[in-house]
């Protein structure tokens, strides 16, 4: 039986990925800052762990816990809205600590079994964000473009052990905690110059006509854990296959969920 990690598990993306990974027959360490078990069916198979990608302290005993992981979903991250000019480096840099040096300090973590047993494979969570520019996201844009270019060399280095490397890039979705999870951090972030700006913004997002479900990723990740290719990107959700299809032309990046 094959085993999955996947990181921020307590809800949207992470949950339902933890959750379809599980109804798919493997074991599954589910992990979250505050453990909730309720959350996820009772098994044998599914183990849920308290972790904080930002502290390597909790990085270490997760891995000592989970044993042997074969993919390792790194999904957790936080979410900013807001104009640039209003937003502290400090408020940046707690978007990065997370969305980028904890992603990378996860693949640091369990590269050293897979390279031993040459075998494994890592799901980076990014986001349509890096797809097309949208406004009003630089920092949290920014914290995920630097996993793209981290997973594109990631993927070649890591080849000549057996280990692989994969990006999910979800669109845009409404059913996720992203707003609630940022909305300390996020205050104060709309200055009144910018207010009829973020005004059509928010307008433009409610109308993005068929939004990305967290089932959508749940399946684009599936398929990225599964997929026998040398295929780095599986966009996830309508909209995110939609800007996948423009910048490529092709669409061979693309992944209908």
């Amino acid at each position: 039986m094959k085993t999955a990690l996947v990181t921020g598990c307590s809800s949207g993306y992470g949950l339902e990925i933890a959750r379809h990974f599980h109804a798919m027959g493997w074991r599954v360490v589910a992990t979250m800052r505050q453990p909730r078990p309720s959350l996820l069916p009772i098994s044998d198979t599914l183990e849920v762990l308290p972790l904080d990608v930002t502290d390597a302290r909790s990085i270490a005993r997760v891995v000592a816990a989970a044993g042997p992981v074969d993919v390792l979903v790194n999904n957790a991250g936080l979410g900013l809205f807001g104009a640039f000019e209003a937003t502290p480096l400090a408020t940046v840099r707690e978007i990065f600590e997370t969305n980028t040096f904890g992603t990378m300090a996860m693949c640091q973590a369990f590269i050293p079994q897979w390279r031993e047993r040459r075998s494994g494979l890592v799901v980076n969570v990014t986001s349509s964000a890096t797809l097309a520019p949208f406004p009003l996201v630089a920092a949290y844009t920014a914290s995920k473009a630097a996993i793209e270019g981290f997973t594109e060399s990631l993927a070649l280095e890591l080849a000549a052990f057996g280990v692989r490397a994969r990006l999910v890039e979800p669109g845009y979705c409404p059913d996720t905690r992203f707003a609630a999870n940022g909305a300390g951090r996020m205050e104060g972030l709309i200055p009144e110059a910018y207010g009829r700006y973020a005004q059509e913004v928010f307008a433009q997002l409610a109308d993005v006509g068929e939004a990305t479900r967290p089932v959508d990723v749940a399946h684009a990740v599936w398929q990225a854990a599964n997929d026998p290719s040398d295929r780095l990107r599986f966009a996830a959700g309508a909209d995110a296959v939609a800007l996948a299809h423009a910048r490529s032309g092709l669409g061979a990046d693309a992944c209908t969920a």
